[in-house]
């Protein structure tokens, strides 16, 4: 099989790197030829491709509006399978189901990352007790579905997670794009001045993923803008219940909302996967 990787990245290093574990050939291609050369040179990748049309699977490991045109502006090879790994689904597989293509698509989001980029930053193992979201509709040819889950398994993630692009938008807007919200304005309090001494794992885990690169981050908000902005007024009405009792010193009110919130994290652990939610455990 050979095998692509589109945008040599953290996470498409970390891809190269993986398979190449696993025991896969791995061409790669990035946007800057300094990132490219590391990659040739620390033996990430096996060589740089120039083309796509000789490929049997691309890892697309670019920001949104850069994957669609890298897929617009290249030939891919007849039946090849083209995966993107992009924090938002819905964008990307309307806009490659927006025309005939000769290749089968799917879309993926690995579960995994650090605080820090670049190539320099990518590791093996990466995704090893990581979960992989795989997305399809009825349209997603299922050869190229078994590919994806073939490649994955070997990557060393821990779990599949398969949905459509809807659900993993919808759920993805909660689980990182609003904590990364969530972060960058925990910092903007002038209180972060001089804590050293002061903080402990909460505090690590609020700022963690605070310096989040903006250009990336803003695309991936923009792009999924409806369901992120509703989990941002879900949070602002529960913040202001907080706020509000905490103004009025109403001892009784708050700690009610606070066991609110305690009962629903805990009911929410033991809830069973939705049912348009299929999880596989691989190891």
């Amino acid at each position: 099989m050979k095998i692509c990787v589109a945008g040599l990245g953290l996470i498409g290093g970390s891809i190269c790197m993986a398979l190449k574990r696993a025991g896969y050939s791995v061409a790669g291609w990035n946007r800057s030829q300094k990132a490219a050369a590391f990659a040739l040179e620390n033996s990430i990748i096996d060589g740089i491709a120039v083309s796509f049309e000789n490929y049997d699977v691309v890892f697309v490991a670019l920001p949104p509006e850069a994957t669609v045109k890298f897929i617009n502006s290249n030939t891919f090879a007849d039946g090849a399978v083209v995966a993107d790994i992009c924090g938002v689904k819905q964008y990307i597989t309307k806009e490659v189901n927006s025309r005939p293509r000769n290749f089968s698509y799917v879309g993926c989001h690995p579960m995994a990352g650090k605080e820090v980029i670049g190539i320099e930053n990518a590791c093996a193992d990466l995704f090893d007790r990581a979960s992989m979201v795989i997305t399809s509709d009825s349209s997603t040819d299922a050869r190229a579905l078994d590919a994806v889950r073939v490649l994955t398994r070997d990557m060393g993630f821990k779990y599949i997670v398969e949905c459509t692009a809807e659900v993993h938008d919808r759920k993805i807007a909660y689980t990182s794009q609003l904590a990364h919200v969530v972060s960058n304005a925990y910092v903007k309090d002038g209180e972060l001045n001089g804590c050293i001494g002061f903080t402990g794992g909460s505090f690590q885990d609020m700022t963690r993923i605070a310096g989040v690169d903006e250009y990336v981050w803003a695309s991936l908000y923009l792009n999924n803008s409806s369901n992120l902005s509703e989990k941002i007024g879900n949070l602002i009405c529960s913040l202001q219940k907080i706020k509000d009792c905490i103004d009025g010193g109403n001892y009784s009110r708050l700690c009610s909302v606070l066991r609110e919130g305690r009962e629903v994290f805990d009911s929410g652990r033991k809830t069973a996967a939705l049912p348009e939610i299929s999880v596989t455990k691989i190891k």
